[in-house]
This record gives C-alpha cells, sequence and structure tokens, in this order.
C-alpha cells in the first residue's frame, strides 16, 4: 500500500475582505506517494476537518471532496462547499485556535490512509468579519475584524473610507488614509476624524462628526456615540468590552501615562504611519488659522467641526454638540490629558479627565 510521506498544505484567503456573505476559503495541497513521487492527473478522495484548540482538538466542521490533481500534483478544493451535514457559516472563528485537519485517500475513495494537521494561523478576514457583523465577537462592533496573532485575538479597526486592508509584517494593517497637507506648518493629517464619513462641509457637518473616545483607550467600541455604559473602571488597558466606562476619575482603575505615545504606542487608534498629535503640534497648526475659534478651525486645511463630547456622568451624556470641538492630544499632565477646546469665541488648550468622549484627529508621524 502506497502511503504519503509528505502533504504540503497551504490555506489561500481569496474571499473578498468587504464580501457581505464569505462562504468558502481555497485551500491546496502538493500530494505525494510513498515513494515521495507526486501524485498527478489522478482522482483523489479527501476529508477536510477544522479542530479547534489543538491538533488533536475537537472537530467542528467536516465534509468530503472528490478531486484530481494536476500535473505538478496540486490539488485544490474549496471548504465550505464539500459533502457534509455540518454548517460551515455557524464557525465562531473568534473561539480559536484552528486547525485543518486533512485526510486522503489515492484511490479516490473514503478508505482516509494519509492524514496531515496545520494550524489556521490567521483568520479568514471576511470570515471573522461576518461573525462580527453579526455581534457574534465579543468586545467587537460592526465591521470590525480580528486576527489570531499565534496566542491571543487582536481586535482590527473597521477602518475608514477609501483605506485597503493590507498585510504588514504579518498583521492586517488599513492604510491609504485620506489626508490632508497644511502648506504653512508642512504637517501632513487626516482629513477628517475618525470614524467619521466625510470631510467637514460646516462646522455643524454631523456626517463630519465622527468618533469620541476615552484618552488612551483602542477602538474597542467604547467610541461609538451611541456604544453602551457602565460604572466600573478597568483594571487593564484592553477592559475586554466596547462599553463606555463613566467615572469622574480615569477609565483605568490605575492610570497609564504610556498610552498613546507615538505611532507604535499603545492603543493608538489611528491608520498606521498615523498618531495623536502632541500639544505643541495642535499649536502649531492653530498659530497658522486666520482666527484662532469656531470659524479659524473650520477655514483651516482641517476643517475641523464642532463635534461635541461625551461626558463622565452615569450616563455619558452628549454636550455641547454644534457648540465645541474638543480634540485629544498625547500630551499628558498628571493624571490628566490636555485638549484642545475649540468655540466661537476660542481655540485654546485644557487639561481633562481621561474618561472624557473626545474627537481624534491624527497625524502622519
Amino acid at each position: 500500500m502506497k502511503n504519503l510521506i509528505t502533504i504540503l498544505a497551504t490555506v489561500l484567503i481569496t474571499v473578498s475582505v468587504f464580501a457581505q456573505t464569505p462562504e468558502k476559503m481555497s485551500y491546496q495541497a502538493v500530494v505525494r506517494n510513498s515513494e515521495n513521487a507526486l501524485v498527478i492527473d489522478t482522482e483523489v478522495g479527501m476529508q477536510i476537518s477544522i479542530l479547534q484548540g489543538s491538533e488533536s482538538g475537537t472537530s467542528i466542521y467536516s465534509e468530503q471532496h472528490v478531486a484530481m490533481t494536476n500535473a505538478n500534483g496540486l490539488v485544490s478544493v474549496k471548504i465550505g462547499s464539500g459533502t457534509t451535514t455540518d454548517n460551515f457559516d455557524a464557525i465562531n472563528w473568534a473561539n480559536g485556535p484552528y486547525f485543518i485537519k486533512t485526510e486522503t485517500d489515492l484511490t479516490g475513495g473514503e478508505n482516509y490512509t494519509i492524514t496531515g494537521t496545520s494550524q489556521l494561523l490567521s483568520v479568514p478576514y471576511a470570515l471573522h468579519a461576518k461573525t462580527a457583523e453579526n455581534g457574534l465577537v465579543d468586545g467587537t462592533t460592526p465591521g470590525e475584524m480580528q486576527y489570531w496573532n499565534g496566542s491571543e485575538w487582536v481586535a482590527v479597526s473597521s477602518g475608514f473610507d477609501g483605506a485597503t486592508l493590507t498585510l504588514e509584517n504579518g498583521i492586517p494593517t488599513w492604510v491609504g488614509a485620506y489626508s490632508t497637507s497644511n502648506p504653512t506648518s508642512g504637517r501632513i493629517w487626516m482629513d477628517r476624524n475618525l470614524g467619521a464619513t466625510q470631510v467637514a462641509t460646516s462646522s455643524t457637518s454631523e456626517p463630519a462628526y465622527g468618533d469620541l473616545y476615552q484618552w488612551g483607550r483602542a477602538t474597542d467600541g467604547h467610541q461609538l456615540r451611541t456604544s453602551g455604559v457602565i460604572g466600573t473602571r478597568a483594571s487593564s488597558y484592553n477592559p475586554g468590552h466596547g462599553n463606555f466606562i463613566a467615572s469622574d476619575i480615569d477609565w483605568l482603575l490605575t492610570s497609564n501615562d504610556d498610552l498613546w505615545q507615538g505611532v507604535n504606542g499603545t492603543n493608538n487608534p489611528c491608520p498606521s504611519g498615523y498618531r495623536l498629535p502632541t500639544e505643541a503640534e495642535w499649536n502649531a497648526e492653530v498659530a497658522t488659522w486666520s482666527t484662532q475659534d469656531e470659524a479659524g478651525a473650520f477655514a483651516s486645511t482641517l476643517k475641523l467641526p464642532l463635534a461635541g463630547y461625551r461626558n463622565t456622568d452615569v450616563d455619558a451624556t452628549l454636550y455641547n454638540v454644534d457648540l465645541s470641538g474638543d480634540y485629544w492630544t498625547s500630551t499628558i499632565n498628571g493624571t490628566d490629558s490636555r485638549e484642545l477646546y475649540i468655540t466661537s469665541t476660542q481655540a485654546a488648550h485644557f487639561s481633562s479627565l481621561r474618561s472624557y468622549g473626545y474627537s481624534v484627529r491624527c497625524i502622519k508621524d
């Protein structure tokens, strides 16, 4: 009997990142016999199982295929399209790690004598986005994704209009941010607030308001203007939920000054290559405006709107919408952080509790 010595398997993620209902992923394997010769132009039977937890973990999905190898011994199948009584769409890709087990019969039947198992190191992004969209992933919001980095799930923000999801050093990253530059200061900024769907057309342009972040928090859902509210402060910079944390001290039990510091700073919510501006960088920008107030802010290349802010009270109430623009800096002041405060009469900096929800405008590093 001929047995397979080696089976080389590669999972190719071919589903669109932006697909609404992805259902399959491509799988390829090179098949060799016991003499290490390629099994070419041969019909083989395959059973593919998805195991949860480890190489010997529980099979949560299994399907069967009959497929033809090509002249190079390569066999290709679509996982999710085989013969099965299981539901591929029901897999919650957040509950990994996952492993793919392949069993092969070189005669084309179901007498599987060749077995190989390999870890699925990165979840198919569109498949995982689908579970997030359906609310199946804890700590995510619609449109957000997560990827498995080999030891834990890491959140990837929902990105922004015009951005492209790409891999940078194996990490899914949004690139191609809409940007604008100030010819006087020479600095490049995003042309809209984080979470905004468009550039502001006026100081009170609602689609340009965007999200409201608590200082130092990642894009975990709390920044949405309609997110839930809890009164329990977090013990970690990753609270593990998407609720706004109402507190008149800090959203963290112990303040962490290392958050949001630089392009590689912990919890940096900005796209790749962007970060929170410092107070000095905001000051340099404001100095170029025609007037240091609401009118100057909108007339500038940044077109900053008056998005208001989210309060620290038990309901995390929205305040000053259409009346003030509150923009975080990365600069700290004791246990507070500095903000740029814009109204019809001023553009000034103040120290604020980190539990407030303010707008974020990112600057290119």
